[in-house]
């Protein structure tokens, strides 16, 4: 993982990237401008939580509380995918308020 994330920060999508269901792939997808991320149900799930107002710890309770999974399991997942798509700038994180 190449980005350091604060458990405060909230994830949000760049303009031009968004999350949606591609009918011809018959799955969800996260589109930007000339690119497609294929997304599997975890990446999904999570991505589906990113709206611009809930910080990362908020993210990982509700699906450790919604998938009765260990949260820092969770975390650690949650993380890494956000890293990633961060890399691909296809993320964006606000700093957590002070």
């Amino acid at each position: 993982m190449s980005a350091t994330i604060d458990a405060r920060a909230v994830p949000r999508f760049p303009a031009g990237v968004r999350l949606q269901h591609d009918r011809a792939r018959e799955q969800w997808v996260l589109l930007a401008p000339e690119r497609v991320v294929e997304l599997d149900e975890i990446a999904h799930a999570v991505l589906a939580r990113v709206d611009g107002a809930a910080d990362v710890g908020a993210i990982v309770a509700a699906l450790a509380a919604e998938y009765d999974a260990d949260a820092e399991q969770v975390r650690g997942d949650v993380l890494e995918l956000f890293a990633n798509l961060l890399d691909k700038r296809m993320l964006a994180v606000a700093a957590p308020a002070s």
